[in-house]
């Protein structure tokens, strides 16, 4: 499985060039011949897209950027959509670096979900709508307020290592971050942006990569950024992995389950009248007796099992047998499965609003993630292939690796045998540079990265108090890619402009 987080982010958006102007500009890649790539001109359209009533004119810029080793021989070529508001000089203008997660995920679904000119047409839910998907402008594009540049890692999108060089040096901790920080210093260079306010914007591993980039780009290029939007966090991989070591998820994760099992009324209606009360309240529970618990092991009493049953059948809407089946400690995967058993249904793990069907209903977990492959997968696949060609004018018979298993194994360095943390080297970029600011959104349906486990993490940050100030959260009643949904696309929108604006202010 494509690592239990997935990452998710990206943007695109804009208006093409004429025919003529795009055959000048670019150079088709042929596949059986990829050292091509690295000569192959990018292309430059022209666009406007229309927020708040004012049409904002950009320039896109679609191609490769080689990434090259210290002394100069090209390691890997790395795709990329920047886009630059056209109407105000840029050198000075904020800019936005933007990616997903996974590890093994293009950047199209910020791209093209939230951040971009062009956004992915859905229901207002956050469903599919009938094949084969469409586009539409983005009225809540950052590009009002920043200039955007959307990254696909190495092994992603049309990003691919140099002819001759082995994948596995780029599929890794370590390797993600020197890629990505090597490109973000490049086209800082090349485009002439040092002096322009810098921002990370990642999701789901995107933001493992973010937070560890912001330690990198200070210590290896002298790059201080600005401010960090965390997407569908995951800066301690402890908090999600169930093992029969670690019973923390099973804390972290209970909240969530909560949110998911009000949302298909499976709670008592005492509970499901005032959420966000219960969902505080189930924090408590989780914080105090249940990790108490969970922390004592065989050494706990029958009584304390039985209480805790109890409990966990009240805020999970799974039978008390069941919960006891499972030790009290009901896996985030068993979960999707149990929750709707009754009525054949699964739920979805990147977005528990959404339900599927398995063809065996008796099964311990779901055969695939509803909220995944019959919710997003399609329309952003179909949308983003025909979107780079025919808007962007960007030509390529390579496939545009949407998300892929391709970049497995993954190095996780030193954490290899334990779980990976990049909290420290957040806590090291927040302490060395006073004024980074730290923007965290959390979906209340999201079991991938689940918002209590970043609760969990952020107050564990071993920060200087001052600096605690540096942080928001923020929460919104859809999932993994809470954009999705219409409502909190549009309050999403409006937080990370706010965000913008007083970082910037400071």
């Amino acid at each position: 499985m494509i690592l239990r987080l997935l990452g998710l982010f990206i943007v695109l958006g804009m208006m093409c060039m004429s025919d003529a102007e795009a055959k000048d500009d670019k150079k088709t890649i042929p596949e059986k011949a990829p050292a091509q790539e690295f000569s192959q001109a990018p292309s430059i359209t022209k666009g406007t897209v229309t927020i708040k009533g004012k049409s904002i004119p950009y320039t896109a810029t679609t191609g490769f950027m080689n990434i090259t080793d210290d002394n100069g021989a090209v390691k890997a070529t790395m795709f990329y959509v920047a886009y630059v508001r056209s109407d105000m000089a840029s050198e000075k203008r904020p800019i936005t670096f933007a990616f997903n997660g996974g590890p093994g995920s293009s950047s199209v679904w910020l791209h093209m979900g939230a951040l971009g000119p062009k956004r992915v047409v859905l229901t207002d839910k956050g469903d599919m709508p009938k094949p084969p998907g469409n586009m539409v402008d983005n009225e809540y594009s950052w590009l009002e307020f920043t200039d955007l540049v959307f990254i696909d890692p190495v092994g992603t999108g049309y990003s691919r290592p140099a002819k001759d060089e082995k994948k596995e040096q780029f599929h890794g901790l370590d390797e993600d971050v020197t890629s990505v920080g090597t490109f973000i210093r490049l086209y800082t260079t090349q485009n002439k942006r040092w002096l322009s306010p810098k921002f990370l914007a990642g999701e789901s591993y995107g933001t493992t990569r973010a937070a560890y980039l912001s330690d990198h780009l200070a210590d290896r290029h002298g790059m201080y950024v600005n401010g960090i939007l965390l997407i569908s966090m995951v800066l301690d991989f402890q908090t999600l992995r169930f093992s029969p070591a670690n019973d923390l998820p099973c804390a972290l994760f209970l909240p969530t389950y909560a949110a998911t099992a009000m949302y298909h009324g499976k709670l008592d209606e005492s509970l499901r009248a005032n959420q966000d009360k219960s969902l505080e309240e189930i924090r408590s529970w989780a914080l105090n007796e249940y990790l108490t618990y969970l922390a004592k092991g065989h050494v706990a009493s029958a009584a304390e099992h039985t209480a805790v049953t109890e409990k966990l059948s009240r805020y999970t809407g799974l039978s008390k047998e069941f919960i006891a089946s499972t030790n009290n400690r009901p896996d985030i995967f068993r979960f999707t499965k149990e929750l709707l058993r009754d009525e054949g249904k699964t739920v979805g793990r990147l977005d528990s609003r959404f339900t599927g069907i398995d063809r065996d209903n008796a099964g311990e977990n779901f055969e695939y993630d509803p909220s995944y492959n019959a919710v997003i997968y399609a329309p952003f696949t179909s949308t983003v292939n025909h979107y780079l060609r025919s808007t962007l004018g960007f030509e390529s018979d390579l496939p545009y690796e949407i998300l892929t298993g391709k970049v497995q194994p993954w190095n996780w360095g030193s954490a290899e045998r334990g779980f990976p943390y990049v909290g420290e080297a957040l806590r090291k970029a927040m302490t060395k540079n006073k004024f980074l600011k730290v923007y965290v959104a959390n979906g209340w349906y999201d079991l991938a990265t689940p918002f209590f486990a970043a609760e969990y993490t952020m107050n564990h940050l071993p920060l200087e108090s001052s600096l605690r100030n540096n942080i928001s959260m923020k929460y919104y009643r859809s999932g993994h890619m809470m954009y999705i949904e219409k409502e909190s696309l549009k309050q999403f929108t409006k937080d990370v402009e706010q965000f913008y604006g007083n970082t910037l202010a400071d």
